[in-house]
């Protein structure tokens, strides 16, 4: 009997963690292999490895314990391979060498597919002197251009690529820039954007003061904070960013306050890291911990709460140990820490199981007394490894109590860390979920209430069928098993009809007991009027968040899948030119359609010719293949090369639009050339722009600049017109939406953070 609750999750098994060998063959046969092979890793260092091995696989088996992807697919598969999630990279010297040097460090993170963040406001603004080469510098967005560039080319060369994280004070010079910078749809679509937001700065915004903009002691400008608070609620209102982070708070409350300062998290923003900091991620599955689920008895088990956890503990620290990692400096910092990121998903679930719902002050209270049962759990397991294996070698028994995040702790607690030491500094963390959500289940994702109760997928097989799979919500499928056709209580909620400030209600209630930080996003209807949208973030602040992101749907930023609230039915989605997911690509038919196209490249001697062939699908039009011809034979080579790769992607199915905006922003060093009134940048780029025109033409794009992969804000619109969600890079289908602060496709569980 199979162990997952729908086809879904046995695929994303399958497709993420599924251990195979390099030819494609799988080597854990089923699902309990991969929890065996997790266990015996994170076991091998134990004294008595066979004993913690046992209990290891006790906490995975029946999806209890959740590691994080990178863990589940890595760990014991003896690959060269960081179990890690999350980095934060090293400061950035204000200087031409540092800032690449640098460059290149994240390169090499990102090449093992870590996700990381980085402080540009060490950077000098824009204008300011360069002394010795008589010149004035270019500004922080410049070199953000040039990260951007580099995340594209790491992406481009077939690598898992992790998403990145920028963040610049609300201070700095050029931050009035770098509120407006992805207003250009074309700039800097491979990171998300947070202002670092200090206690002085709100306090201005409060009482409608100055605020200077200054860099190295210089002020170089004065606006009123009120207005610059606006600016920053204006982009996300319109453009869903830049997101919002309290960095003084979130530096008050850091237990390792005395020997770090934080500027920067990593890319969905549930870990505040130092430079060179790393984080490992792991949840507890709450909804497999309710016993007598929807009865007057219903409960989650305290007991094996506190088990699971501290078995939790355990294994994370482990992970430590066992990880590899893209730079020493990283290895340094976290064996020095040993920061882990203990969360939990499935909360909104196990609150309906409890009959209360989801934004409700009973449902705030319900999480702040588990998210505090398990921060203790986790504390004194700590300080049991402490015992057995010593504290982590930064560790100062006064310095770390007399941090804020301490003084809430129960006093047994304090007084276990103060007589034995802790083995990790941070413990507690609430990241984003999306895939391992579904791979258990479809649990409610982190402390995120429930998206929809049931939406449908689909999936084109090889023989050219479809097959159609509904995918339910955990809870709502356990009660339709206990309670048959029994509609929904009104106590279920899901993200479409909960009201913002329930969302930042039980976003703080969970704050109060998570030691680094939370990845939520708070869903605001598309209709909300501006001064209520500020009204959630200035909540989030007096309530004590670390931070806020939002979600608003509408024609710039696309649109949520559409549920209806009191059925348990798939919600309604308009596809429009039916892109798919091919498992197999298509056989090429006898013959098909196209069009061929000349383009005359300035100072070529002859022309060159570019064939796009279409089939057909559903009635509507998809290219599937394309051809380019010359009689320059110094092209031969490359347009064989490139259109044999073209091609190959056109017959896997997709959004494949992407092509176009790889090709159109390839850049000859020797120059461009200017066609019909505009500048392109190479032969390439004019290839691409062929192919986007032909795109255009048969409807498969709306217009130029649409529909690309790296753009979060591009979509298609619906027969009446309105905004439907962005189409996934990975299957094609129109089902991205925000979740914990990251872009998840509802049907294939791809998420845009790695």
């Amino acid at each position: 009997m199979s162990r997952f609750a729908a086809p879904i999750a046995e695929q994303i098994w399958d497709m993420k963690y599924r251990l195979k060998s390099i030819n494609g063959e799988p080597l854990d046969l089923t699902v309990e292999d991969s929890w065996r092979r997790v266990a015996r890793a994170l076991a091998e260092g134990e004294a008595e490895p066979a004993l913690w091995e046992a209990r290891f696989y006790e906490a995975l088996e029946d999806f209890k314990f959740l590691p994080a992807g990178r863990i589940a697919a890595g760990a014991g598969t003896g690959r060269a391979v960081t179990l890690f999630n999350c980095f934060v990279m090293g400061t950035i010297p204000d200087s031409m060498g540092g800032i690449f040097e640098m460059l290149k460090e994240a390169a090499l993170t990102m090449q093992q597919g870590g996700g990381i963040g980085y402080d540009f406001s060490t950077i000098r603004p824009r204008g300011a002197e360069v002394k010795g080469v008589a010149a004035d510098a270019s500004g922080p967005l410049s070199f953000m251009d040039v990260w951007d560039a580099m995340c594209r080319t790491i992406m481009s060369a077939g690598s898992r690529r992790g998403a990145m994280m920028a963040t610049m004070r609300c201070d700095h010079p050029d931050i009035e820039a770098f509120i407006a910078a992805k207003q250009d749809a074309a700039r800097l679509r491979m990171f998300n954007l947070s202002v670092l937001v200090s206690d002085d700065f709100m306090a201005a915004v409060k009482a409608d003061g100055p605020w200077d903009l200054r860099f190295g002691g210089k002020v170089y400008h004065t606006l009123n904070a009120r207005d610059l608070w606006a600016r920053i609620m204006r982009a996300t209102y319109d453009f869903a960013e830049p997101g919002v982070i309290f960095i003084d708070r979130i530096n008050a409350l850091n237990n390792l306050n005395y020997c770090e300062t934080i500027s920067a998290t990593n890319p969905c923003g549930e870990q505040p890291l130092p430079p060179y900091g790393a984080c490992l991620l792991g949840s507890v599955n709450l909804a497999r911990l309710v016993t007598q689920p929807f009865e007057d008895t219903a409960a989650l088990d305290a007991e094996a709460l506190d088990r699971l956890v501290r078995v939790a503990v355990r294994m994370m620290d482990n992970v430590v140990d066992a990880s590899r990692f893209p730079l020493p400096q990283q290895e340094a910092e976290a064996r020095a820490k040993r920061r882990i990121g203990l969360g939990v998903t499935g909360l909104a679930d196990a609150l309906l199981m409890l009959g209360l719902r989801y934004g409700s002050p009973e449902a705030a209270a319900q999480t702040e007394a588990w998210m505090r049962a398990i921060a203790r759990a986790a504390y004194l397991a700590s300080v049991d490894l402490a015992r057995e294996k010593g504290a982590f070698p930064l560790f100062d028994a006064e310095k770390f109590l007399s941090s804020g995040n301490m003084a809430a702790m129960d006093e047994d607690v304090r007084a276990a860390i103060r007589a034995h030491g802790i083995r990790n500094s941070h413990l507690t963390s609430v990241a984003p979920t999306g895939t391992i959500s579904l791979y258990a289940g479809n649990v409610s994702s982190g402390i995120e209430p429930v998206f929809a109760y049931a939406y449908s997928r689909k999936v084109l097989q090889p023989d050219g069928s479809r097959s159609e799979e509904e995918v339910v919500d955990y809870a709502v499928q356990m009660w339709r098993n206990l309670r048959g056709d029994t509609p929904l209580p009104d106590w279920f909620a899901n993200a479409q009809t909960l009201p913002p400030l329930d969302h930042v209600r039980m976003q703080a209630a969970a704050q109060k007991w998570v030691d680094s930080s939370i990845s939520k996003t708070i869903n605001c209807p598309a209709d909300i009027a501006f001064d209520d949208f500020q009204q959630v973030y200035m909540a989030a602040w007096d309530q004590g968040c670390k931070g806020c992101t939002t979600y608003r749907p509408n024609a710039v930023t696309g649109s949520v899948l559409t549920v209806n609230e009191t059925a348990e039915k798939a919600p309604e989605r308009d596809r429009g030119a039916d892109v798919v997911y091919l498992t197999e690509p298509l056989d090429r038919p006898a013959s098909l359609e196209g069009a061929t196209y000349k383009l005359k490249w300035p100072g070529s001697e002859h022309a060159i010719y570019i064939t796009v062939n279409d089939i057909v699908q559903g009635a509507h039009r998809r290219p599937f293949e394309v051809f380019i011809n010359s009689k320059n034979m110094e092209h031969f080579a490359w347009t064989v090369a490139l259109t044999r790769m073209i091609s190959a992607v056109f017959r896997r199915g997709g959004d494949i639009s992407f092509v176009v905006e790889e090709l159109k922003a390839v850049f000859d060093p020797r120059g461009g050339a200017w066609m019909e009134g505009k500048y392109v940048p190479s032969i390439l780029a004019a290839i691409g722009g062929v192919i986007e025109r032909h795109l255009i033409a048969i409807g498969f794009i709306d217009g130029e600049g649409l529909g690309l992969k790296s753009d979060p804000r591009a979509m298609a619109l619906a027969a009446d017109g309105t905004p439907r969600a962005p189409a996934c890079p990975n299957c094609g289908a129109y089902a991205m939406r925000m979740v914990e602060g990251c872009m998840v496709c509802g049907d294939c569980g791809h998420s845009k953070c790695g």
